[in-house]
């Protein structure tokens, strides 16, 4: 006779006991679902002395809504409308992963796996249905290799924690992601992680050389090897969240001068924003690719007259000295008029600082931090630019900026060059397949301060009207979107659980182009029931 297992005959134990439980009496209450799933937890293994439930929180207790809101970004998905997880489990070790998953799947919850909370459209920490949040803020363990230049980062880590780390070890060495220290690793890593060291050396899926996953079942492939390389190949820039839990990413560094030079001058309609832009598109995605000029595009109120213009902001970040930067750019982009004044000479960790809008004199230690207070509601959605706009173009974008900004409150832009070494690797590279033939990628926000459905419904109409007046800009059959830039407005699969190939393409084909089918079929071998589930996930090929 075949023994089972202890962690399968308690599950199934359990199992019986929620088949056979009573129907409740007034006497004898019911238990709740998040009671439930404590209960499951603990008859999942566990480490010793440490059970499974002491890692989670429900509903009825004290720290839940700030457990829950610790890392809800984004305020739209904090009012009473949306639905609250029946728990949040912050594991600490991989056996409360593993059981989270096994009771998620024995009582049919949906997990969302929450690494920084910055998914766009919430979709970490909301769901239609009945849910569980897997937070992994206590998987933030970093470890430098400077020796072969190397860092195994874990999934909960922040960005800033990992420069932070970088910079302790060495003046020297970088790694190549985002500018908003808060993001988490899990989440930013896999959908690709662009930042301003892309034209120099691409995204950050370029030099992840290895992770670890824990798939549906709670088994774990601690390297490429073990998981496949079309895994490996999927959670580069397919979103790991499709695919299982992401544990952990080992990183190659890459090398950065000692001192970098970065500035930012700004530019108003007056001062000839219009012809400055309209030659940035010329010069941005070719000019040395050791610059990253970014531009911020913002409707304000004349100071001085009434009315209102645009103000463009040219953001910059150079690896070298200011004398050849401005080599390049009196060359290049002359009419840009950069100064030695204009440019601030910093060691590398301290243009992160800059970049991330800290106060100018703030020590890297601000880095560390890893949670903010949640001050705003917004919508945030992106672009790919193919073509450059024509001046006409240009100002009639501004002047349709204006129209759809009831200042305070405004549309605006940034506009992040490509180029250099994005448009050296292959589109099938890596499942991010937004490379060659971009000039630049577009964020749009939207950004309001007071609660309100009427509200949201003004500010989200705003936002999409203006979305839709660029479609004549943009990329064309499909119109290209950033994967880590979700937008539920693009398309989503509902209820989500059952997501065909053909229903999913509505977004699949804007995130990922050639690669979505291959992503689908690597999904079907590697997590067959489709556990791993969002509105906006990889389906099943079924």
């Amino acid at each position: 006779m075949k023994i089972l297992s202890r962690p399968t005959f308690l599950s199934i134990l359990y199992l019986i006991y929620l088949i056979t439980i009573p129907r409740v009496s007034s006497s004898s209450p019911s238990l709740t679902v998040p009671q439930h799933f404590l209960q499951c937890l603990d008859t999942q293994p566990s480490d010793h002395g440490s059970p499974n439930s002491a890692t989670a929180v429900i509903p009825t207790n004290s720290s839940f809504s700030a457990d829950l809101m610790s890392a809800v970004r984004n305020l739209r998905f904090a009012s009473a409308s949306h639905r609250k997880p029946e728990a949040i489990v912050a594991a600490v070790t991989e056996t409360h992963i593993r059981a989270t998953i096994s009771c998620c799947k024995l009582l049919n919850l949906e997990l969302r796996v929450r690494s920084g909370g910055h998914d766009y459209e919430g979709f970490s920490y909301t769901s239609p249905v009945p849910f569980v949040i897997l937070d992994m803020y206590n998987f933030h363990k970093i470890d430098i290799n400077i020796a072969d230049e190397t860092a195994w980062v874990q999934a909960g880590a922040s960005l800033g924690e990992v420069y932070y780390n970088i910079a302790s070890k060495s003046k020297v060495h970088a790694f190549p992601a985002g500018v908003c220290p808060k993001v988490g690793a899990g989440g930013h890593f896999s959908g690709g992680g662009f930042g301003n060291l892309m034209r120099k050396y691409g995204l950050s899926i370029d030099h992840i050389i290895d992770a670890q996953i824990m798939d549906a079942n709670g088994k774990v492939y601690r390297d490429r090897r073990s998981m496949g390389e079309d895994v490996f190949w999927a959670i580069r820039g397919g979103g790991g969240g499709s695919y299982g839990v992401i544990l952990a990413w080992k990183l190659k560094l890459v090398r950065v001068p000692e001192k970098v030079t970065v500035f930012k001058l700004e530019r108003t309609v007056r001062e000839g924003a219009v012809d400055l832009v309209h030659k940035w598109q010329q010069v941005a995605p070719v000019i040395d690719r050791d610059l990253f000029i970014r531009l911020e595009i913002k409707p304000i109120n004349r100071k001085i007259s009434k009315g209102k213009t645009i103000k463009v902001s040219f953001i910059g970040m150079f690896l070298g000295t200011p004398e050849r930067l401005l080599n390049i750019t009196n060359k290049s982009f002359p009419e840009l008029h950069l100064k030695t004044s204009d440019c601030m000479v910093k060691k590398w960790i301290d243009s992160v600082v800059f970049w991330a809008n800290y106060p100018e004199r703030a020590p890297k230690e601000i880095l560390l931090k890893r949670i903010s207070a949640n001050e705003y509601y917004w919508k945030r959605t992106s672009d790919f630019v193919q073509t450059p706009i024509s001046k006409q173009g240009l100002a009639k974008i501004f002047q349709t900026m204006i129209d759809h900004s009831p200042l305070p409150r405004r549309v605006w832009m940034q506009w992040n060059p490509w180029g250099g070494r994005m448009g050296e690797i292959p589109s099938d590279a890596t499942a991010f397949v937004h490379r060659g033939g971009n000039l630049f990628m577009i964020e749009h926000f939207m950004n309001w301060y007071r609660p309100g459905d009427e509200l949201e419904e003004k500010f989200l109409a705003i936002a999409r009207s203006f979305k839709e007046a660029m479609a004549p800009y943009v990329s064309k059959n499909p119109r290209e979107a950033f994967f880590n830039y979700r937008d539920v407005d693009i398309g989503i699969t509902t209820p989500g659980y059952n997501a065909t190939y053909e229903g999913a393409k509505v977004y699949g084909e804007k995130y990922f182009k050639g690669n979505y089918l291959r992503l689908v079929k690597i999904k079907a071998r590697f997590d067959r029931t489709n556990f791993f589930r969002s509105q906006q996930g990889i389906p099943v090929l079924a």
